[in-house]
């Protein structure tokens, strides 16, 4: 096999990170060698959570780029997260695609329906059209680009993972922000997931419109039905 050539601005990774980024290509380097040109990696963060978006990001990153450290964004420290979205979103020749769509609308259309809504949303967002897909652990249905679903996606593949890590960080920092607003419900913490903190919140205080009233125990609450009048901001 022809070993793997890393361009001058990667001469620096070295040893098991340089294997590592290699295998982590592969999926790019065998739609590259399909004849494909430019091949979007996309994921999503934040189909769980109780309250706030779900957010998807799409990114397209050269075959000569690479980035250490990238992977999965849950496996990685948020130190580290916003370090990788820095470098990411700062890389000239890389193209980046962010959708999301707000817990009004995953209400009216269901969480699997809006994922695939915020997946148009960060592909229409992109500086170039892709003309192939990789996706973790969905089968997105776009109507004009092939699409292939990797399952742990953000751990196979270089650009699936750093979409992950542009969704993630984008998704924390609209909840943190949320947190100034409706600071009782600790959004800042646990970014809109069950966590007993929260679950004694909504029992404390009742749902407020950041919430998912589709969602249990959401929907059995007696405050849910007079907040479904709130658009979102």
């Amino acid at each position: 096999m022809k070993k793997q050539q890393l361009p001058q601005q990667n001469k620096t990774i070295k040893g098991a990170e340089l294997k590592r980024l290699v295998k982590l290509t592969s999926f790019e380097r065998e739609a590259g060698s399909a004849g494909f040109k430019a091949i979007a990696g996309i994921d999503e963060a934040g189909r769980g959570p109780l309250a706030g978006p779900v957010v998807a990001a799409a990114c397209i990153i050269p075959h000569d780029v690479y980035f250490c450290h990238v992977n999965d964004s849950k496996q990685l420290s948020p130190e580290l997260r916003e370090k990788l979205f820095a470098e990411i979103t700062s890389h000239s020749a890389v193209s980046i695609g962010v959708g999301i769509i707000c817990q009004k609308e995953i209400d009216r259309v269901n969480i699997y329906q809006a994922t695939i809504l915020a997946m148009l949303k960060a592909i229409e967002a992109l500086s170039m059209l892709p003309d192939y897909l990789l996706v973790d652990g969905l089968m997105f249905p776009h109507p004009t680009i092939p699409c292939r679903k990797i399952i742990k996606g953000d751990t196979l593949s270089q650009s699936i993972a750093a979409a992950s890590v542009i969704a993630k960080v984008t998704r924390d920092r609209i909840m943190t922000d949320y947190d100034v607003e409706w600071p009782q419900y600790g959004f800042k913490q646990h970014k809109g997931y069950a966590t007993r903190q929260h679950l004694a919140a909504i029992k404390e205080h009742g749902p407020c419109p950041l919430h998912r009233l589709s969602f249990e125990p959401i929907k059995e609450t007696k405050d849910a039905e007079q907040l479904s009048f709130f658009e979102c901001s």
